[in-house]
């Protein structure tokens, strides 16, 4: 049945309306926006020249040029061990004597969801040529008005026509229904329907006697024996084709309808293997009788005017159809917590691509939270996600604008209009779908818990006609639409999305990661559902449904046999690399355009995990799978934010084999979060009711330690110097460190200068505590070593997955093998005599209290009376102390060659100080200068000077109360 609009609204957004500079050619001419952008034939009518080479109409390839059609079905086919390749093989252009080859001298005349009908005329249309372009048709069709036809020879010579030899220079005159002519490239078969036809031919060209009205129908001739079947239904062909979706409860059926001139009862169309997979009771021929092998498989005939192919309807939305096992509750839990708290201010958005698949991410926090009963941590998530939305929809907001693109009709970021550069091509509609699946996935979760949300404005237009306008833009169901193309990304023959628009001339068809294109239609199945929209709830399922089956191009089978003709590639060796990275119109292989590292091209197969996508995710690509990818997942070298992904894949294998590989990772991508890592992996089949989270000890350290390495040396850092170094003679003389939980590990605080320790990635530079916030770089793991005591610990950077160890000068550096690690004890933190309050402070060598000279502000202990002496303001913790009367803080210098100054009006690091008993009696106190882990002395002329290494060489002081 045809599906309704969604809306007719037109798109009034903040950036306006604006033209791309790639407006299309005069191929559309008598015809008005919206135009397709990404359908296989787009290149007739892209510009610079509206000549590209056509994915199809398989298992033909095309181009419209000036001079006429030209097409041949691609033929030579080789794999590389990387990538299988079938290039574009142009054999004949079709045309007729009275055309004058001109580019406005052709024209779409109509187009559906699958073919397009292309005419080639000469003005004033006295002569016209029509062609048939239906992918599946075995035939090359072309309807001629009062015009004389030319095929002429590609690449090639003829050398027969009708059994009767060529000859340079010959002409050779026959009038028959049929014509064989064979060429150096292969045999075509010629068929005239209802006349006899005339033509004369020499080694390039057939012409036709004279002006014809009727029909030619032209087919390569595989083998010998397709001759018969050929021959039998040569008179049955489609002009067109209606596509139309039946729902019945969660099944989903996509019927294709062919409108076919000729007899129907000997009408046949060639199947791919996707097809083969999901057709209802199919009536083949056989690929005795005929088949072709293309670049995505063998296409095999199928006798009938109506296919119908039925999927079973993903059941889930925005949570998966299990709880979480009760054994990983905690640690989601925990996780939550803490990503939720950790989030900062919320993003201004600068593009659509990363913002929204970061935004997307975040999403999934509130969602998971729900779903585990932790509603007090929604509003937050929530509040994030709508202020970051809000500068998108902002009509001030400049730093990126969404902007109707009138040209050819479209969604897209305004500055994009005219850089291809900009998002990937999307002002040339690339990669919508990828884009706008992330967007739409987190502003539906904003309407899930806000309803009233969706009625908000931006005094152009609601957000749910904000939201509306872009799921128009990638799922549109309906010709009535006058804004949108039907679904602009899907193939509905070919099985699956093009991710590639009109850019560069509209070139090669591809697609890299299909479970994003998933995705896209995963956006608009959440937001049909908070929009309560049954029909597009169905209609995005069934993209979902059919996107997912298209898999076995991407998803290879190893162990297939060769000849399995529902295999897409024959080809072992390149079955064997068990996942495609790319699919083009003529090759596809175990590539990326951006990556290289086997990990790279699984994960993006798998990204984003989303519910929906568990039955994508099928146990024997898992399997191979990692198999495939071992080695990658185990060299440090790889990011995490691969092989989390891939670990979540073979959750839906082994979920227990997958939380443990997750426990080892420190970071997850701007695409995948910690929790969600736990909570996907907790909610998977478990048939086995073992817990899944593992019940070994789980490290949880919380509290603040000294660490000392196994020689006996301390770890020192301060605030001048903020690596960590072994170098501290004494506890005391040790810095401080919180360690806290973070996702993935534990993060290393500096107790006093409240900076977190980093590792970077190198690992030729020492550990330091130098980071304001965490990132992936200042998560660590702490490994307890098997042969020493409890307390010890084996410390793991997660920047590289690298042992810290001890250099000679003793940096501790991120660099070392397992083997070679430095043990560090942890101890109890050195706790500093820091008072709060006012106090006189009175030097203990001679009795002097301090006072602040007027001059320089310099300390001095110099007075003899407490009336002579300053009030100094301790503040404990802070580590810092100022004189009462100016109110200045002391400061030291970092060489410890000048004295002790009350002149900032501001603690920072040089001024932070620690205090703590004299051995000898407490009742005294030394102080440290933080700024060089200095001690201080009193000089002879009554300075404070922060110059001794050693404790027992420090002065001593008494504070006295004010």
């Amino acid at each position: 049945m045809p599906l309704r609009p969604i809306s007719k609204s037109r798109p009034r957004l903040p950036g306006g309306d604006v033209a791309n500079t790639a407006p299309p050619g005069p191929f559309f001419q008598g015809h008005s926006p919206p135009f397709p952008t990404c359908t296989w034939w787009v290149g007739f009518a892209a510009p610079p020249n509206q000549d590209a080479i056509a994915a199809g109409p398989f298992p033909y390839m095309s181009s419209c040029g000036d001079d006429g059609l030209a097409f041949g079905l691609p033929r030579k086919r080789d794999c590389d061990g990387v990538s299988v390749h079938q290039p574009a093989q142009l054999d004949w252009v079709a045309s007729f004597r009275e055309h004058r080859a001109g580019r406005t001298d052709r024209r779409a005349v109509v187009w559906d969801e699958q073919s397009v009908t292309v005419e080639y005329f000469s003005p004033p249309r006295t002569s016209l040529m029509t062609s048939f372009l239906v992918p599946g048709a075995p035939y090359m069709t072309f309807r001629y008005t009062n015009a004389t036809p030319i095929f002429r020879c590609l690449e090639s010579r003829i050398v027969s026509i009708n059994g009767t030899a060529m000859c340079e220079g010959q002409t050779v005159h026959v009038s028959e229904p049929k014509i064989t002519v064979v060429t150096e490239n292969g045999v075509y078969l010629l068929y005239s329907l209802g006349m006899r036809l005339g033509v004369v031919a020499s080694t390039f060209e057939i012409v036709a006697t004279g002006p014809i009205t009727g029909v030619l129908r032209i087919a390569f001739l595989a083998q010998p024996t397709h001759e018969r079947a050929l021959d039998a239904s040569a008179r049955s062909y489609p002009t067109g084709v209606c596509t139309e979706y039946e729902f019945q409860g969660d099944i989903g059926s996509m019927l294709f309808k062919w409108d076919v001139v000729g007899p129907t009862n000997t009408f046949i169309h060639l199947s791919w293997p996707h097809h083969r997979k999901a057709l209802v009771s199919p009536q083949y021929l056989g690929a005795d009788a005929l088949s072709y092998l293309t670049i995505k498989g063998w296409m095999i005939p199928v006798r009938g005017t109506t296919w119908r192919l039925a999927y079973d309807l993903p059941l889930m939305d925005f949570h998966p159809p299990r709880r979480a096992d009760g054994s990983c509750l905690p640690a989601i839990i925990r996780g939550l917590e803490y990503e939720v708290a950790a989030l900062e201010d919320p993003p201004e958005p600068g593009d659509f691509y990363f913002w929204g698949g970061a935004l997307a991410a975040k999403a999934r926090l509130a969602l998971i939270a729900e779903h585990v009963g932790r509603l007090d941590l929604v509003s937050r998530v929530v509040d994030y996600l709508a202020q970051s939305i809000n500068h998108w929809m902002d009509t001030s907001y400049t730093r990126v604008q969404v902007a109707y693109e009138t040209n050819w009709g479209a969604i897209i970021n305004r500055e994009g209009a005219s850089n291809v550069h900009v998002d990937f091509g999307n002002g040339f509609m690339n990669d919508h779908l990828f884009h706008y699946g992330y967007i739409l996935a987190a502003a539906s979760t904003v309407a899930r818990f806000r309803s009233d949300w969706l009625d908000e404005t931006n005094g152009l237009a609601s957000n749910r006609e904000f939201l509306e306008w872009f799921v128009r833009d990638i799922a549109n169901p309906s010709k009535e639409d006058p804004y949108f193309p039907i679904a602009r990304h899907r193939d509905f023959f070919a099985g699956h999305s093009w991710a590639s628009g009109i850019a560069n001339g509209a070139g090669d068809r591809d697609q890299e990661s299909l479970s994003e294109a998933i995705n896209g239609a995963y956006g608009v199945l959440l937001y049909a559902t908070v929009t309560r929209n049954s029909e597009l709830r169905d209609f995005a399922r069934l993209l979902i449904a059919t996107e997912q089956a298209a898999g076995i191009y991407w998803h290879l089978n190893p162990h297939a046999s060769p000849s399995d003709l529902d295999e897409p590639y024959p080809e072992p060796e390149l079955r064997s690399l068990v996942t495609i990275g790319n699919v083009m119109q003529w090759q596809a292989g175990a590539w990326l355009f951006w990556g290289s590292q086997k990990a790279q091209i699984a994960a993006i197969q798998v990204l984003p995990v989303i519910p929906v996508n568990e039955l994508y995710y099928r146990s024997p690509w898992v399997a191979d799978m990692l198999r495939y990818v071992q080695s990658e997942l185990d060299d440090p070298s790889v990011g995490d934010e691969w092989k989390s992904v891939i670990y979540l894949a073979l959750s839906n294998v082994d979920p227990h084999r997958a939380m443990q590989l997750s426990l080892q990772l420190t970071s997850w991508g701007s695409g995948n979060t910690y929790t969600n890592q736990l909570h996907f992996i907790a909610t998977r089949h478990n048939p086995s009711g073992r817990p899944i989270m593992p019940m070994e000890r789980v490290l949880d350290l919380n509290g603040t330690f000294s660490l000392q390495a196994s020689d006996g040396r301390w770890i020192s850092s301060r605030s001048n110097r903020p690596e960590l170094v072994a170098d501290a003679r004494s506890s005391s003389q040790a810095a401080g460190f919180s360690i806290g939980f973070a996702p993935g590990g534990v993060t290393i605080r500096h107790a006093t200068t409240g900076q977190y320790v980093t590792a970077d990635i190198s690992g030729e530079h020492a550990l330091s505590a130098a980071r304001e916030r965490v990132a992936a770089w200042e998560v660590f793991k702490l490994v307890p070593h098997p042969n020493h005591q409890p307390t010890s610990y084996a410390i793991v950077a997660g920047s590289n997955k690298q042992h810290v160890r001890i250099c000679e000068d003793g940096r501790l550096l991120p660099n070392a093998p397992p083997a070679e690690a430095a043990i560090f004890t942890l101890g109890s933190a050195p706790a500093h005599k820091n008072p709060i309050g006012r106090f006189y402070m009175q030097h203990s060598g001679d009795a002097t209290f301090l006072r602040v000279d007027d001059a320089g502000g310099k300390l001095l202990a110099a007075a003899r009376t407490l009336g002579e002496a300053d009030v100094f303001v301790w503040h404990g913790d802070a580590m810092s102390f100022q004189c009462e009367r100016t109110r200045q803080f002391v400061t030291a210098s970092p060489d410890g060659n000048w004295p002790l100054c009350a002149a900032r009006d501001v603690a920072f690091a040089w001024e932070h100080v620690w205090v703590d008993q004299a051995e000898e009696c407490a009742m005294e106190m030394t102080i440290r200068t933080l700024v060089n882990e200095r001690f201080v002395v009193v000089d002879q002329d009554g300075t404070l000077v922060n110059s001794q290494e050693a404790p027992k060489l420090a002065s001593r002081f008494a504070f006295v109360l004010a």
